[in-house]
């Protein structure tokens, strides 16, 4: 899963599901596997999200993690607008 991860482009996201389908496994799977990631900003397991909005960051569905997902992910998508062409 690792490298699947590795292979997501700055900025742009995947649901659990579509991951998963990717994999072969399950999206309960992937949340798992974004859960014990022990390098979090060099494996952007923030990059994988729910289908009906941002999902959980490191086991936390709100709060200060869920809070730091949202900021990486916004983080990105500004870098990539303000990125020269």
């Amino acid at each position: 899963m690792r490298e699947a991860l590795l292979e997501l482009p700055v900025g742009q996201t995947v649901t659990y599901g579509a991951l998963a389908r990717r994999l072969g496994s399950s999206a309960r799977a992937v949340g798992a596997g974004c859960r014990a990631n022990p390098l979090p900003l060099l494996v952007p397991c923030h990059r994988v999200v729910a289908a009906g909005g941002p999902g959980g960051y490191a086991g936390a569905r709100a709060g200060p993690l869920a809070a730091f997902k949202a900021w990486l992910l916004e983080r990105e998508r500004a870098a990539l607008e303000t990125a020269p062409q």
